[in-house]
């Protein structure tokens, strides 16, 4: 490893896919990937312990989300530079990471070129944000933002409980239930409960366990 290597950690709790990233990386005669992690934890503590130029972080990972670590390691570190190597292209996905402030947001199906040009980009103090990726973003931007409570009812809807289950689980009453519904169907611009559930799903707003 030459003193003018950029200096990679490496965290995605799928060894295949990890593993793989780690491989090709070290191809790379100025990369060098200094440490692999497999969940947000591992991510915060090695990026303590390295203090690498670039991490590249998953998002959904146990014990501590991609979100949860690039927000820790940047009030550790603020000068800290993450690219987000994820499956998901939601858009709240995307705009959570960038607010924790994520460099880069790219989908793990890219090319290995496209990768490198935003180690490349970030570890100059870019950013790296493909065309794709950024539309989503657009998309979200002007879009109504869900209160907190109005998320915690969406996600009861995504999990499939009527009106009355989630009154009981939320402990407020059905009536209030039916008006945080009829809030979110209009910020959503959807027309029912089934469409509502799609729409979190495929923004990022609500996860399936």
């Amino acid at each position: 490893m030459s003193n003018d290597s950029i200096r990679i950690v490496v965290v995605d709790d799928q060894a295949v896919v990890r593993q793989g990233f780690v491989s090709l990386i070290n191809t790379v005669p100025d990369m060098t990937v200094v440490a692999e992690g497999t969940n947000g934890q591992q991510a915060v503590e090695l990026h303590r312990q390295h203090r690498p130029d670039v991490v590249l972080m998953d998002l959904r990972m146990p014990l501590m989300s991609g979100v949860e670590a690039i927000t820790a390691i940047r009030r550790e570190f603020p000068a800290a530079r993450v690219i987000v190597l994820t499956t998901y292209d939601g858009d709240e996905d995307i705009y959570r990471s960038l607010q924790a402030g994520a460099q880069g947001y790219l989908l793990k199906d890219m090319f290995f070129e496209e990768l490198e040009d935003a180690i490349r980009t970030v570890h100059a103090g870019g950013r790296r944000i493909p065309g794709v990726v950024a539309e989503r973003l657009a998309g979200r931007v002007g879009a109504s933002d869900l209160t907190g409570r109005e998320l915690e009812v969406l996600k009861q809807i995504v999990g499939g409980k009527s009106n009355k289950e989630i009154a009981a689980v939320l402990d407020i009453s059905e009536a209030t239930v039916k008006s945080h519904i009829n809030n979110i169907l209009s910020k959503l611009g959807v027309a029912d409960r089934t469409q509502a559930a799609t729409t979190a799903l495929q923004r990022g707003l609500v996860h399936l366990p």
